[in-house]
């Protein structure tokens, strides 16, 4: 084999052969592999092995920065000439409670920020996700960069699904469906940034990846990262449990603790229904998990966005949260038509 691997089975076999034999992949490599892959260059049958063999052992950060690299340079759709000011990849979807991360979406755009949402429903993963939550609040999902730049004008936030902005990503995390596991596409989601925003937030579940995530935006140089252990791995603050920023800005890192906000004991709603939303940011329901969800959420993207440390941002988005206009900013679906209520009791698999 050559120092330059030209067959995807030398890639396949470079990260295959165990402890002592097998190696990582450089960053050149893993973009090398990656392009192949996404370019028809391998066998459905490579394909399933290269991916579980990363599974099994995990990606490094170098590999994850290759990755990337190739999904950015092969993202058949153009989102860059849309004004964004922050990216959000909503992937993990929601099992527990309601993503009232959304609502934190809202308060920030109401502020003049531009938020871009992108985020996939996952075979068999019994969560709710964000492209079934949005339509029965009124709020369509963008088709195409045309009708995402309509909607960051009219409400300062546009929601696209993966399938429409990158189908050949979309389709290695659909293969969960035949593998049982998910892959490293669903981190590669999360980095994607389609829109090529000055500030990315990622949200992750598993311990460690997180540190994972910092390092491979400072590989990449991204302008501005930050990623943290969210509730069930969606961009969102769990209120109950510490958590730590880690934060890139231009391959500068940092790390900031943040202690739980909320010491009360919370009930696991069984069942998840959307409207909930609306009747909290209207002030027609009171929930005290909500409220330190949708401030702590905030929060983070204050941190992100606007450089804040995080005594000031919380209270930065405290205010923002009591003074907010709680007018619900679209028409509501036809009052005929009923929404399912999530239950939350069922089997789910984990991340």
């Amino acid at each position: 084999m050559t120092d330059t691997p030209t067959d995807f089975k030398d890639f396949i076999r470079i990260i295959g052969r165990g402890q002592r034999a097998g190696r990582t992949l450089t960053q050149q490599e893993a973009y090398q592999a990656m392009s192949m892959l996404i370019n028809g260059q391998a066998t459905a049958e490579q394909k399933g092995a290269f991916l579980m063999l990363l599974r099994v052992r995990e990606e490094t950060a170098e590999e994850l920065a290759g990755f990337s690299q190739a999904f950015r340079a092969y993202t058949p759709t153009n989102l860059t000439a849309l004004t964004v000011d922050l990216d959000m990849g909503c992937y993990a979807g929601k099992r527990r409670h309601l993503p009232w991360f959304l609502l934190a979406v809202l308060l920030l755009a109401q502020s003049g920020k531009r938020i871009f949402l992108h985020g996939t429903h996952e075979p068999d993963s019994k969560r709710l996700y964000l492209k079934e939550v949005l339509p029965q609040l009124g709020f369509d999902i963008a088709q195409n960069p045309a009708e995402a730049d309509v909607a960051l004008d009219t409400f300062g936030f546009a929601y696209m699904d993966l399938k429409q902005i990158n189908p050949q990503l979309d389709d290695i995390i659909q293969l969960r469906e035949q593998f049982g596991l998910r892959s490293c596409a669903n981190t590669l989601a999360r980095m994607l940034n389609p829109s090529n925003a000055s500030h990315s937030l990622q949200g992750i579940f598993h311990r460690l990846v997180d540190e994972k995530h910092r390092k491979t935006a400072a590989l990449l140089k991204d302008q501005n990262v930050l990623c943290f252990r969210g509730e069930g791995g969606e961009i969102e603050f769990n209120p109950l449990r510490d958590v730590t920023l880690h934060i890139s800005r231009s391959a500068k890192q940092e790390c900031t603790d943040v202690n739980a906000t909320c010491e009360t004991f919370i009930t696991k709603p069984q069942a998840l229904d959307a409207k909930q939303l609306i009747d909290v940011w209207t002030g027609l329901a009171d929930d005290t998990y909500a409220n330190h969800a949708v401030v702590g959420t905030l929060s983070v993207m204050l941190v992100l966005v606007n450089k804040l440390e995080w005594a000031q941002a919380y209270q930065q988005a405290e205010v923002m949260w009591q003074g907010r206009d709680k007018t619900w900013p679209v028409a509501l679906p036809d009052a005929g038509a009923q929404s399912t209520p999530f239950d939350t009791t069922g089997k789910h698999y984990a991340h």
